[in-house]
């Protein structure tokens, strides 16, 4: 580890030829820092493709039949996915792509709950040079516009709707909303999630906008399962993922395939083990890093990925622990939120099942309590697996902090530097710092950090390169590490709120709230919360002729929701 973090360049040379990836072209020059640590360019000359990596070579290897993909729903429906059969999926939605006349560089968005159709898409996209703009499907529109106008989408794949809590919700309403904004947006693919009788019942219309909306079954239909993977350079775009900032916008932050995937292989490999034969579990939405995340590294080692769709607790308290004994889960990751609320219902919808083939407990979004750490590790790992708790964000695709399943383990430790990674706990003055709280920095490159912010590289250099210096990449969280070299997280170090460990920004939050005509200014904070870790608090100043009441709080909670999103009600 410790020469990892210094010899940058020895470790991932080594790395990428141990962990087998496959090169169309090796590549001439590692790293190339010519124009700085902000704008560092790896694997310089190098071609390669995320599908060639994930899918293409385990169905060319004779593993077509492996199980890609599990995929349940809280109500306890499941459809498997081979490997074969995903491959023949994507390779005619990529046709139907192409035939649409997208070409390498476009990008597309993906506004979906957590569905097979998701992931032929993601990897259809990547196949033939798309970029890739994930968005979680519990966004209202405004949300989801800015991302697709920002990123210059031009298609978008939703669904008709989703399920959660046993509640039928529709996403078409806010997919067309968003692309009312979004004047680059030719076309809408719609699947059909709920069927006929499920959105009579339920009173939800679809209807399609002639000459931009298309169901997905007619999307695909006709179209070829043979489609030639496009050879890219490894600094070729492959995703933009936006994250919430303190001010402005949400930031698009830009990845690569090289850097993509030298990153989710090396963590998932070397972090959690993963092989050919395991099941991972990891509770998450594809707008988030971890959908990605997972996706790209559990398919990287040819293992199945378990996509679930709902809430962990309906239609019963045991919902999750009963997936991860139906499927025979071998890694099972939450947030820490996630487990707070599974405490309150009781260890023993915990001990009613056959948890026996887990092999790795996952976690990442926020610092850990002890109190709940003790309760993951003592009752779902029956006090015998390892959580390998991870910390590092969208922008850089991937960790700075994660324990090797080999390494002893303090409670609500990440234990030390992930292998690669050279991060540091610094003062005010970028000194090193250690038994007190200080700045969570990067000294030297990595290959999955993001390529700038989408249209904006003054405020990614303000972001990350101007509290140090260009020659240290400043995170933002406050890091503490202990006499005996175990780190810890202590929260953000600027004022992103934290919910649920999902990061929003203040003025996202407070841009929403002013687009109610009662509201003339606006402020966002994060308060403490028992269970999502903080909870968000908005404080309004009316206009003149508006009076406070219970009516108008309902109407801007209301008001919030259609904006911005469920989640944050």
């Amino acid at each position: 580890i410790a020469r990892s973090t210094t010899d940058v360049t020895w470790f991932w040379d080594a790395a990428l030829e141990d962990l087998g990836v496959t090169w169309d072209r090796p590549y001439d020059t590692i790293l190339d820092e010519s124009d700085g640590f902000p704008w560092a360019r790896w694997f310089v000359g190098g071609k390669l493709n995320i599908v060639r990596n994930c899918i293409d070579r385990h169905v060319a290897g004779g593993r077509g039949e492996h199980i890609a993909l599990e995929c349940v729903t809280e109500s306890g429906s499941r459809r498997t996915v081979t490997y074969a059969q995903l491959d023949h999926d994507v390779c005619c939605a990529a046709n139907a792509m192409k035939a649409a006349g997208l070409r390498s560089g476009d990008a597309i968005g993906i506004y979906m709950p957590m569905v097979p159709e998701l992931v032929t898409v993601f990897y259809a996209a990547l196949k033939v040079g798309l970029i890739v703009i994930p968005v979680f499907s519990g966004f209202g529109a405004a949300a989801v516009a800015t991302r697709l106008q920002d990123g210059a989408a031009r298609m978008l794949f939703t669904a008709d709707g989703s399920v959660r809590r046993g509640k039928v919700f529709a996403l078409k309403p806010e997919a067309d909303r968003a692309a009312a904004s979004c004047p680059l947006l030719e076309t809408i693919v719609v699947v059909d999630r709920l069927g006929d009788d499920t959105r009579e019942a339920a009173g939800i219309e679809v209807p399609l906008t002639a000459g931009r909306d298309v169901w997905w079954h007619d999307f695909v239909d006709g179209h070829s399962s043979v489609c030639p993977t496009e050879s890219l350079d490894a600094e070729a775009r492959s995703l933009v993922i936006f994250t919430s900032g303190t001010t402005g916008r949400p930031k698009g932050t830009v990845h690569t395939h090289g850097g993509v995937l030298a990153q989710t292989a090396k963590e998932l490999g070397y972090a959690f083990d993963v092989k050919s034969d395991d099941v991972f579990f990891w509770l998450t939405d594809i707008g988030w890093m971890m959908g990605p995340w997972e996706l790209v590294g559990v398919h990287f080692f040819g293992a199945t990925v378990v996509l679930f769709e709902g809430a962990p607790t309906w239609p019963h308290a045991g919902r999750l622990w009963e997936v991860c004994a139906q499927l025979h889960a071998t890694h099972l990751g939450v947030s820490p939120t996630a487990i707070r609320l599974l405490m309150k219902e009781g260890s023993e919808y915990v001990n009613d099942y056959d948890l026996s083939s887990l092999k790795y407990l996952g976690s990442t979004g926020e610092p850990w309590d002890a109190e709940s750490y003790m309760w993951f590790f003592e009752h779902v790992g029956r006090s015998r697996l390892p959580i390998i708790n991870i910390s590092g964000g969208t922008e850089i695709m991937g960790c700075f902090l994660l324990p090797l399943p080999i390494a002893t383990l303090k409670a609500t430790t990440l234990r030390g530097p992930s292998p690669g990674m050279a991060i540091d706990c610094v003062d005010d003055h970028g000194e090193p710092v250690r038994g007190q709280v200080g700045y969570l920095v990067c000294r030297r490159p990595a290959p999955s950090m993001t390529k700038g912010f989408l249209n904006d590289a003054e405020r990614y250099i303000d972001t990350y390169f101007t509290r140090f210096g260009t020659g240290i990449w400043y995170h933002g969280d406050w890091a503490y590490v202990d006499a005996d070299g175990f780190w810890y997280l202590r929260g953000r170090a600027d004022d992103t709120i934290k919910i649920s460990g999902r990061r929003t920004g203040p003025a996202e939050l407070e841009s929403a709230l002013i687009t109610h005509p009662a509201v003339a200014e606006a402020v966002a904070i994060g308060v403490p919360h028992e269970i999502k870790g903080e909870g968000l608090v908005l404080f309004a100043v009316l206009h003149k002729g508006y009076e406070p009441s219970d009516e108008l709080r309902a109407a801007l909670e209301r008001h919030m929701v259609d904006t911005v999103g469920k989640t944050m009600k």
